[in-house]
């Protein structure tokens, strides 16, 4: 690790963009070190590069490869420490608020304004003493399948994550996709018990997924939905993978994907009207998505390997904000919604 953090504290020192990555279940940590402090837009994802997208995906902003040095790396993972998890900077009134807003997306669900909305909430932290590569180091050390990441930009900020879900892989004509909805603590159990709350908001994304495919796949195939770990959280999964028409394009493909369900709603554009009306904060890139465009960097092959921006934060100094989430259908309790975000910034304070 030690080689690819020098680079990174170079990069910061000099004020360089950078990205430094690893995927799910890999071994190898990849840094793209942009070699100019530009800010490169991508207009149709023919670019090649790394693209970090926000939520209302208005400008994606790529490193492109032709502007930047890649290095890899193979992490050396010292013995993993003792967890202490950080202090949250909440307080009564954030929960009330958060449970006032989850009880308002019920009532717009139950007057027909859409069947599930997905509310969020940001909670800060101080971290007086944040050291980059070891929380790095810890982020890869918990969450072995999750696609973990630490990107800058001088003009846009910090930002890191270990997310669970793909957006979409393409190769060619060749797709897969996930279908991720649904959370649970993981109780060291193999046995998981579902309630209809969450089965049926993990079928809702399925359903949004392959019913708005449709008419840009020749084939699509589904596994049947399972039980994934992340972390010390469970989710409800289906893979979904297929093949992509002729006329068929990465853009289209992914402008019909984001927002999913599982960080949007369903239908899609009065879920994220009201979002942006209630929420009272700005997403910024969470619920973005991110990662390889156009290339493979271990193979040189053209693909694109996306990923949904979940379990994020932002780094503003010995400043931390955690963003966190929830999926709200007819039958979701309010204080059950709060309890949920509260076990997900769990997942993220492991590492601070």
């Amino acid at each position: 690790m030690s080689p690819i953090f020098e680079k990174v504290k170079l990069h910061l020192k000099q004020n360089l963009p950078f990205v430094v990555y690893r995927k799910p279940n890999s071994r190898t940590v990849i840094g793209v070190f942009q070699v100019n402090d530009h800010l490169y837009f991508s207009e149709d994802f023919k670019e090649e590069g790394f693209l970090f997208s926000s939520f209302l995906d208005d400008k994606p902003i790529v490193f492109p490869l032709e502007q930047s040095e890649v290095k890899f790396a193979a992490p050396h993972l010292a013995e993993a420490s003792e967890e202490r998890f950080m202090e949250s900077v909440t307080n009564e009134q954030d929960r009330e608020d958060f449970i006032t807003l989850v009880q308002s997306g019920i009532n717009a669900i139950n007057d027909g304004t859409f069947s599930k909305v997905v509310l969020s909430r940001v909670e800060s932290l101080n971290v007086p003493d944040f050291d980059l590569e070891k929380v790095f180091e810890r982020m890869l050390q918990h969450y072995s399948t999750a696609f973990c990441y630490c990107w800058f930009h001088p003009k846009v900020g910090m930002w890191m994550g270990a997310t669970p879900e793909k957006l979409l892989h393409a190769k060619e004509k060749s797709f897969n996709t996930m279908s991720l909805a649904g959370t649970q603590p993981f109780q060291g159990n193999d046995v998981v018990f579902w309630k209809n709350k969450e089965r049926e908001e993990q079928e809702f994304v399925t359903s949004f997924i392959v019913e708005n495919l449709k008419n840009e796949t020749s084939h699509v195939q589904l596994s049947n939905p399972y039980t994934t770990r992340a972390g010390n959280l469970l989710h409800i999964r289906t893979d979904i993978e297929g093949t992509l028409n002729d006329d068929s394009n990465l853009k289209n493909v992914v402008d019909i994907l984001h927002p999913t369900p599982a960080v949007c709603g369903l239908p899609k554009q009065s879920a994220r009207d009201f979002i942006l009306e209630n929420e009272g904060y700005e997403r910024e890139f969470y619920t973005g998505f991110l990662g390889e465009l156009n290339l493979n960097v271990n193979t040189n092959d053209i693909e694109s390997d996306l990923y949904v921006n979940l379990r994020c934060m932002k780094i503003q100094g010995k400043q931390v904000q955690i963003y966190v989430g929830c999926g709200i259908t007819k039958d979701s309790n309010p204080e059950a919604e709060w309890e949920e975000t509260v076990n997900k910034t769990k997942t993220m304070k492991r590492i601070l």
